[in-house]
Order: C-alpha cells, then structure tokens, then sequence
C-alpha cells in the first residue's frame, strides 16, 4: 500500500510539473508585438523632385508612437506592394542611396540601407520608452516606386535588438501612393500695353488703359502776350522687351489757318510776349505764378521694373522743347529691360506776341511707344 501511495504523488508531481512547463510554453506563445500608433509617412520634394513622383529622388518622413515599455533598439522599414502577407517590393524603389536627416523622440540612430527595400535604423545600446514616445525618423534621397498612382506600403517594426534579430516588439504599417505630376505650361508673349488720353487713372494702384479719358485737350486760358496758358496730357506704357521701349511725339505745331506758333526747337524756358510752343515731362514749377504744371513720371508702389523716363530735352524742369518725331520718353532708367506699366504726363505751353493773328489754334499730337525685343 505504500509502494502505491508513493507512485501516486509521483504521478501528480510529474503531473504538475508537465502542467507548469506547458503553461509556461503556452504563456511565452501567446506574446503578441504591441500595435504602433499615431502612423504616417509623408513623401516629401527632395532636391528637384516633388514628393509623390514616380521614380523622384524624395525624402520619406516617418511618424508614429511606440507603445509604453518599448526596448528599442533598432527599428525597420520594409517596403511592400501590400499591406500584410507576403512582402513584394515595389518596382523601381530604391533605398541603398537613402540617409538619416532628422530624427526626434528616440534618437542616438544610424542607418543601415545595405538590403534595398528593407532599412533600419541601429543604436548602439537599446533605448526604453516609459511612455507612449512619439518619435520621427527622415529618410532622405529615396527613390519612389516607378509605377504611376501606386500605393505602397511600408512596415514598420521595433526590436530590441541592435540589427533588427529576434522577434519583433511592436509593429505598424503605413500606406503612401506615387502620383501623377500636373505640369502646368503658360506662355507670356511679347507684350506691349501703351495708351494716351486726357488722364489715366489706377486700378489697384497700376496705371488702366482702361481708364483714360478722351485726348480732347484744351488750355487752361485764353493765349496771351503777358500770360503762359498750359496744358497737359498723360500716357502709359509697359512692355516686356529687353531693351525697352522709346516713346516719340509726332505732328505740327499749333495752327490756325495758314498762322502758326512757333515751335520750340531748341530747348528753352518760358518768355512772355514772344511766339513760342513748347513740351516737357517734368513738373514745371515757374511757368505761371499760382500753380505748378505737369507730373514727374510716376513711381506706382506695387512692383519694382520701373524704367520710365523723359527723354532728353523733355528732362528739364521748367525748360521746354518741340520737335515733331522726338523721343520724348524711355524706359532705359536703370538700364534695358522690361518696364512695368508707369503714367507719364506731358506739359504744354504757348506764349504769343502781341500781334499773333486771332483765332482757334489747333494741332493733332500723336504719340508712339516702339519696343525693342
């Protein structure tokens, strides 16, 4: 009866034992890697490429959370045409030429790129996250899968090891997609926008042809041997030629009938009493006693290509010229180039003797604007 009870408890020992050895087994088979959160993979423009271009040299940002606990110590990344199962690298991808540029949260990484397809990042002594630790790692220079709108994938996965041996600790995927690029193409010609009128106005502070007004100019008094009666008509020019442009003056002087006003031909100031018709650019200050006639040529405030300028003989503040087919105005201050739209404003005068014949004096002015392209 005793050599009974003894192989009993043997049995339940044996028993036991074998109960705890498979629990044991059963307990180290049913640990399971933790899930990466917060997962993303942004494609970004790398030297010339944009981010998602088929076969662009682009840098791949990676970012996500590793779960509480996490022995770090080293992380991979593994590109396939699928999400799980068998791993397929996309076609075209290239990641042997690939750096690490940035990487935050779990740092102290290198980068082993040695297997296409299939980096990972290598820290010299594992690292341990007491926390949830959100962390980014920036693959510089990979090349995209070649094929157009692909989606690829990438898994990604921690171990505790150093070069990525043993069992996983925590895993996590991340979809991207290769994207056909939109080129856009558009054609500046060579331009040229020029006009005359009364006045011309601004829209949104740039000079509008749109808005200038009627060129029917008449002076601001009747001619007189003891008073210069003045008037002024304005312009607008732009144009992107290279060498700019030159406006000219074409027409004869004031005429009425067979009498005329003598045009200046040489530039000169204002004189009473004398036959003299005459233009400039400038803002004259002296021609008359009350107020000031004409505009320098304006500045507007919105870009930066403004060019415009008299001419010579037109330069001169309170000195006048006019000689029909002169240049007037260019667009050489600063040197040739293309010049953003300006407002010029021509100044006239007219003196007369005593003995100038009555009647209305009239003359058709017209202006020219030539680039050279």
């Amino acid at each position: 009866m005793k050599k009974q009870t003894n192989l009993l408890s043997r049995s339940l020992s044996l028993t036991v034992l074998f109960a705890m050895i498979v629990g044991q087994i059963f307990q180290v088979s049913s640990v399971h890697a933790a899930q990466i959160t917060n997962r993303s993979l942004t494609l970004q423009a790398g030297v010339s490429d944009g981010g998602s271009k088929p076969g662009g040299v682009v840098n791949h940002l990676f970012s996500f959370t590793l779960p509480s606990g996490t022995t770090v110590g080293s992380l991979q990344f593994e590109y396939c045409t699928l999400a799980a199962g068998t791993c397929t690298m996309p076609s075209g991808l290239v990641t042997t030429a690939a750096t690490l540029a940035v990487q935050t949260g779990a740092t102290g990484f290198t980068m082993v790129n040695a297997t296409n397809g299939t980096p990972y990042l290598t820290r010299t002594a594992a690292v341990v996250s007491g926390n949830p630790l959100a962390v980014t790692y920036e693959l510089d220079g990979v090349t995209n899968p070649t094929t157009a709108n692909q989606t690829f994938y990438v898994r990604i996965s921690s171990f505790a090891s150093t070069d990525t041996t043993g069992a996983s600790t925590d895993t996590g995927t991340v979809a991207a997609s290769t994207a056909t690029q939109i080129m856009l193409s558009g054609t500046m010609p060579e331009s040229l926008v020029f006009c005359t009128g009364a006045t011309i106005g601004l829209t949104v502070g740039v000079p509008d042809c749109a808005t200038a007004t009627p060129g029917a100019v008449s002076f601001n008094q009747l001619f007189s041997p003891t008073d210069t009666a003045t008037a002024t008509s304005q312009m607008a020019a732009s144009t992107n030629a290279g060498s700019g442009y030159v406006i000219t003056v074409n027409g004869p002087t004031l005429t009425s009938g067979s009498n005329t006003i003598a045009p200046m031909t040489a530039r000169g100031t204002s004189a009473h009493g004398i036959s003299q018709f005459g233009m400039n650019l400038k803002l004259n200050t002296t021609v008359t006693s009350t107020v000031p006639v004409g505009l320098e040529v304006a500045v507007p405030s919105n870009g930066t290509n403004y060019r415009a300028q008299a001419a010579a003989g037109y330069d001169t503040v309170d000195a006048f010229k006019f000689v029909s087919s002169d240049p007037v105005a260019n667009s050489q201050n600063g040197g040739a180039g293309g010049s953003d739209a300006q407002i010029l404003t021509a100044s006239y005068i007219v003196n007369v003797p005593g003995s100038q014949p009555a009647g209305t004096y009239t003359t058709t002015l017209t202006y020219i604007c030539t680039p050279t392209f």
